[in-house]
């Protein structure tokens, strides 16, 4: 007689239904929070990069000039808030006189808000925080940064290539520094796993003219958008205007 297997029981079984139900409440929370907080937001273009670069570093240069551009073409800049890259794309849009807002994220080791948000949000998860960060964007730039920035790039560029999302332009900076993505990238289409039409998703590039120009016709010209009033916030609806 064959002798059975003894059955692996883990000590930490599920959670209680109350604990599951004020999680799911803190979700929807967050959720309801950043939509009125961000509703008059208007036509923004996230940036993602990596939190550990200085003023005097060229990621930094070059995510300020972009949020610079960024304002320049009437967009509204967003990044995750905090320093490094995120700092400089804010402050590009904020010295250009262009609206700037970040979607920090409470972090084990304390992330402040950069000075240069007009309006910042700060989430408990990251996945409430990507949903902001995709959901008012008509575009995605994605600099040089770690495993949160690719963990970004990788979740729009999912959500593009299932149709789950328009098809937002999305450009990622430095060519070198990705340049073991975009040949991995590559082999996946050798390897037949995604589609050759899948490598027109995004712009590699090392110009931010180049960039610049790419927005103006697959974000701006592609999806119609043209400068128009701002609507003013209901009161009975108890809204704010964003930018008071």
């Amino acid at each position: 007689m064959a002798k059975q297997s003894k059955i692996i029981s883990f000590e930490q079984g599920p959670k209680s239904r109350f604990h599951e139900l004020k999680f799911a409440w803190s979700v929807f929370f967050q959720f309801i929070k950043g939509f009125r907080q961000l509703h008059f937001v208007g036509p923004c273009i996230t940036v993602f990069g990596s939190a550990r670069f200085t003023e005097e570093h060229e990621y930094y240069i070059a995510a300020r000039a972009f949020g610079n551009r960024i304002a320049k073409l009437g967009f509204t800049t967003m990044t995750g808030g905090g320093p490094g890259t995120m700092e400089a794309a804010n402050r590009g849009a904020f010295e250009q006189g262009g609206k700037s807002i970040g979607c920090n994220i409470k972090l084990p080791f304390e992330q402040k808000p950069n000075p240069y948000v007009q309006k910042t949000i700060t989430f408990n998860y990251f996945f409430t925080r990507k949903v902001l960060l995709v959901k008012y964007s008509y575009a995605f730039i994605v600099m040089p940064g770690g495993f949160g920035t690719l963990d970004e790039y990788f979740e729009a560029l999912t959500l593009i290539q299932t149709k789950m999302l328009s098809g937002f332009p999305i450009i990622i900076f430095d060519k070198t520094y990705h340049k073991e993505i975009m040949d991995h990238i590559d082999y996946m289409k050798q390897k037949g796993t995604i589609s050759p039409e899948d490598l027109e998703l995004c712009l590699f590039t090392d110009s931010v003219e180049e960039a610049i120009n790419h927005l103006k016709i697959n974000a701006i010209e592609k999806f119609g958008l043209k400068p128009k009033k701002e609507r003013k916030p209901k009161w009975w609806l108890l809204e704010k205007g964003i930018w008071k």
